[in-house]
């Protein structure tokens, strides 16, 4: 990964990662700011912005963004998480002025219109309503409510019925107004594309947004405990976790290719021994999440429902027994599936743009693919064990739907 970092006079960050042999250019907004910044009474509110937007900004409605883009061949998108709220699009290279100017009408003239909010309100109480009869999704919102009892970043990104019909036209314009400020923002392109190019659209279309101090983001705490949910599904879906590490931290790569070994793909040992060797359930699989102040590594399963209680037993088993007992070979083919997955991802417009973006937002500036591929190639078989062995100490979250569960094992 290579690229240019430039910062506007307001504070508005500009990356640029050209691919010359490109057609295409990928281009996107991306703010550090997501749901873990709403207030309690208006969760799911960065969610409903990002839809809003599209309903009409600048000089176009829905149906004309719909149409200014696809006319190109192009397209136009947007996520909500808990820390990032994304603009992006993709198309040909000489479109990159019109796509830097749709992306700044969403997120500086949106129109808001009551009768678009009332609409897309229900087309998000659906998606809530799809979401809670989706058990390997809802599974993963217990479980940030349970490791984070009580604060934003454990609220459900969608939010709730009623919090999502409490919000107002005037909540969407301030929150764009107070939380978009220019020095959460990322403007990143990748693709054929000059970075002084993108440095002009940067100064035209963003150099005039106000530069003023970004509200506080409560500091996260892991506090763990138990979230059950024991309607009836054909299987019991459960997560364990545990409280990471920040993504800065120097000792978050060791504990990233621990957990790949642990539960990242086919042959690691939470696959091979619950799936494999017992039988014992449909999926299971492990992730490492990162966000700038904490950390969440959680182990996840759906199991048949009179065996749930036993594969959380043996995954913890299975846990203890891989910090102890990694094994070089298995921790040289965690490193190959990362430095894969992190070199693939490089090859699209897309990928870069997002990869650029990101590391500006963690550490403050582009992190080249040499030092990538050195942060995971220096991690020992003791640093990797040692990473696992911090998860046996710490408090624990459980979730469950399907099964009512419990946290000793």
């Amino acid at each position: 990964m290579s690229g240019e970092q430039h910062v506007l006079a307001n504070g508005l960050t500009i990356a640029v990662d050209p691919l010359p042999h490109a057609e295409s250019v990928a281009f996107g907004l991306y703010a550090s700011v997501g749901s873990r910044s709403e207030p309690a009474v208006l969760s799911g509110l960065a969610h409903l912005v990002e839809h809003m937007v599209f309903k009409g900004a600048g000089g176009r409605d829905t149906r004309e963004l719909a149409e200014v883009i696809e006319v190109v061949g192009g397209s136009l998108n947007a996520w909500t998480a808990r820390d990032q709220t994304v603009f992006h699009a993709r198309a040909l290279a000489r479109d990159l002025p019109l796509v830097a100017e749709l992306i700044a009408d969403l997120v500086r003239a949106p129109h808001f219109d009551e009768e678009h909010l009332g609409r897309e309100k229900l087309v998000i109480l659906s998606e809530l309503g799809e979401s809670v009869d989706s058990p390997d999704d809802l599974v993963h919102d217990h479980l940030f409510e349970a490791a984070f009892r009580g604060q934003a970043i454990g609220r459900p990104v969608l939010g709730s019925e009623k919090t999502v019909r409490s919000i107002t036209r005037k909540d969407c314009f301030d929150w764009l107004q107070q939380q978009f400020v220019p020095s959460r923002l990322v403007l990143a392109a990748s693709g054929r594309v000059e970075p002084e190019q993108v440095l002009k659209l940067a100064e035209q279309l963003f150099g005039d947004l106000e530069s003023r101090e970004a509200p506080a983001v409560e500091q996260a705490r892991f506090t763990g405990g138990v979230q059950s949910d024991r309607r009836t599904f054909e299987q019991a879906h459960w997560c364990l976790a545990f409280e990471g590490m920040p993504a800065t931290d120097p000792c978050n790569p060791a504990l990233a290719l621990f957990v790949q070994a642990l539960g990242g793909g086919t042959s690691s040992r939470l696959f091979q021994e619950l799936r494999e060797e017992r039988g014992m359930a449909y999926s299971i699989y492990a992730w490492n999440q990162a966000f700038a102040d904490t950390g969440l590594v959680g182990i996840g399963c759906a199991a048949e429902r009179a065996r749930a209680g036993e594969s959380v037993n043996l995954a913890r088993e299975v846990l203890a027994a891989t910090a102890d007992g990694l094994s070089e070979a298995e921790l040289s083919r965690a490193r190959a599936q990362m430095e894969a997955g992190l070199l693939m991802a490089l090859e699209t417009a897309q990928g870069r743009a997002d990869a650029i973006a990101r590391s500006i937002e963690v550490f403050g500036r582009i992190l080249s693919l040499a030092e990538l591929l050195e942060q995971i190639r220096a991690v020992t078989l003791d640093d990797a064990r040692a990473a696992g062995r911090t998860l046996l100490d710490r408090p624990a979250a459980m979730a469950s739907v399907g099964a009512k569960l419990a946290l000793a094992a």
